[in-house]
Parts: C-alpha cells; structure tokens; sequence
C-alpha cells in the first residue's frame, strides 16, 4: 500500500499555478507515495491530474485526513496551516516552521522551490507550463480580480478593448463568478463569456494576446506562455510576476493592501495609453 504525501496549497487559482514546480518536484522526490493535495475542488477539473487524490480544503483547513507519512505546507507560514498539517500525524513535516526562515521579499513561485531545497529537494522554477500556446484565437480581456484594490477601472478596460476592436483585432471579454455585470461594462457591444475553469484555460491558451490584472488569468497565460499584458498594483511583480517570455507586465511602483476595499493608487496610474502600446507591442511580437 503506498504512503500518503499530503500536500496543502487551500487558495485561489494564482497560487495553485505558482506551486506547480514545488508540487512537481515533491512527486519525483517522493515516487512511491500516492500524492494527496488539498485544495479547493473547484480547480480539479484542470489541474486534477497533478496529484492521485484531492481534498476540498480551502483556507489553512483543518484537512480530513487521519494519518500521512509526508505533509508540505506550501499554503503559508500561519499556525493554522501548521496545526493542520501536524494533526494528520506524519513522519515529515515539511514546512517553513521546521526548515529555512520566511522571506518577505521572495518570488511566489522562488518561495515553495527554496523550501523544498532546503530538505534536498530540487525544484525548478520554470516548471510551470500547462501545455504549449495555440494562438488563433481572439484578444481576451479579463477586468475581474479578487479584491477591488486590484481591479482597474472598467471604463479604462473599455477604452482598451474598443481601440484594439476598432483596428480589426477579435476581442472577447470574459468574466469569472459574480463578475458578469463587470465585464457587460467593459465590453460594450463585444462577446462576454462566462466560460467554465476548462473553457476559460483552452481560451487563454489560444488567445493571441490576454489583458488582465494581477489574477488567476494572468498565471493562466503564463502557464500556457501566451502574450500578455498584466496591470500590477498594489503587490510588486517582484512577488507575483510571470516568468521570462511574452509578457509585458505594468507597475508604477507603488505598493499596498492587495486586499483592500478601493483600487489602488498606483494601479489607477496606469494610463489606457500605456496599456495600448503594451497590448500593440506584444500582438507585433506574436505574429513575428
């Protein structure tokens, strides 16, 4: 009977994607184990196939599990996490409590590989690809974020996507749960598609270029390496950005509550001119 690898990553899309190469790396250093992951359901459908069984979980837990050999917190640093983790029982616990200090400054996706490397566990931070970009597919237009610190206005979204439509360029505006009235803003007389997790990453992954903010949508195209634009603020790229390759990312320097109640300062910055010479940038870029 194999031993379990319990694995606890309970947050959004984002943060699942930028724990692919540490999860990755945990399956080839533990090949015996049957590699559990909790995390929230709703991302099985795309990313089932990462791990041989999945637990709903969302937030630090607790996590239904009665005993593992290995449990990694690759969720945070809290003692929620922890206690959830140490009351599976295992052999190994696999944490920030028990190996190198917590970095403030350190990329997300740089964060849960330089732990593992700490247990002698190499991990490659490059490993996050889904699979290979498509292209021939429309320019898609993502407004939403979790939280409005982290949304530009859609009045500004508009004005981008009206322009690229004006020039003969396919655009689609797409909205995540609770987000369609947002997105009919943006749009105009545009499509809006309100398309499953699955949908929405066969989008991205054949969409000629994606415009979004600091979202699930953004690490989808880095995922896939389609082009993208990425409006940034209030986190530094320095925390959340993609990786090399055909993405442009936008920041002012400001940083801030990525939760907060209102958009960001240095987000509302960014001018719909910037975002344009951008989006023309990456667009020349992917037909050459």
């Amino acid at each position: 009977m194999a031993l379990d690898l319990l694995v606890l990553r309970g947050l959004g899309l984002g943060d699942l994607l930028t724990g692919l190469p540490a999860l990755r790396a945990l399956r080839r250093a533990f090949p015996g184990h049957r590699l559990v992951l909790a995390a929230p359901e709703a991302y099985r459908e795309l990313l089932g196939g990462e791990a041989d069984a999945w637990l709903d979980v969302r937030g630090p837990g607790p996590v239904p599990v009665t005993g593992c050999d290995v449990a990694v917190n690759l969720h945070g640093r809290g003692p929620e996490s922890v206690a959830a983790l140490r009351a599976a029982g295992p052999r190994l616990l696999i944490s920030h409590t028990t190996g190198p200090p917590w970095n403030p400054a350190a990329h997300e996706v740089a964060r849960w590989c330089d732990l593992l490397g700490r247990y002698g566990i190499p991990a490659d931070p490059a490993d996050l690809r889904l699979g290979a970009h498509e292209g021939g597919g429309p320019i898609v237009v993502h407004p939403g974020a979790a939280f409005p610190a982290r949304r530009w206005p859609p009045e500004r979204f508009a004005d981008v996507a009206a322009a690229l439509n004006a020039e003969g360029r396919p655009v689609v505006v797409t909205a995540g749960p609770g987000e369609t009235d947002l997105a009919r803003q943006v749009a105009g007389g545009l499509p809006v598609l309100t398309p499953t997790l699955t949908e929405l990453a066969g989008l991205v992954r054949r969409a000629r270029l994606v415009i979004c903010g600091d979202t699930g949508v953004a690490h989808l195209a880095a995922a896939y390496g389609t082009p993208s634009v990425v409006l940034f603020g209030p986190t530094p790229p320095s925390l959340w950005g993609p990786p090399p390759g055909p993405h442009r990312v936008i920041w002012h320097g400001r940083a801030g509550d990525p939760h907060g109640r209102a958009p960001d300062p240095g987000l509302l910055e960014i001018t719909v001119t910037e975002v344009l010479g951008a989006a023309r940038d990456r667009l020349e870029v992917s037909v050459a």
